[in-house]
């Protein structure tokens, strides 16, 4: 029984974390940011973007991106996706301690993907 209790405790916990992980992202305004302009920053290796990515997003994967964000323009508004999210928050830190000021984290790109209806 207690073990039971455990576990209904921790999935409790993990429903809370992804809800506020969903509400941060997703629900951020990023489809009124991507109507603007905004430009998909996708940070998965070049192996994962090629087995599917997001229309029209730029990949430059998170191992690369201290090297390689001076291919991009600090006056435009990104968003960072990964494939489950969670690297795309330390991408849009990397950009932030590099000067750029208009870096969303958008989560993983399939749910973006499904939210803007691609």
């Amino acid at each position: 029984m207690k073990s039971l209790f455990i576990f209904c405790g921790i999935a409790l916990i993990l429903y809370v974390a992804y809800r506020i992980y969903r509400f941060q992202t997703l629900d951020n305004g990023l489809p009124e940011l991507l109507k603007k302009g905004a430009i998909i920053l996708d940070v998965r290796t070049e192996k994962e973007y090629e087995t599917g990515h997001i229309e029209g997003s730029v990949n430059i994967s998170l191992g690369t991106i201290r090297e390689r964000y001076v291919e991009l323009d600090p006056e435009k508004t990104y968003i960072t996706v990964y494939s489950h999210g969670l690297r795309s928050v330390k991408a849009e830190n990397i950009l932030k301690e590099r000067g750029f000021r208009h870096i969303h984290n958008g989560g993983a790109w399939t749910d973006l993907q499904k939210t803007m209806g691609q």
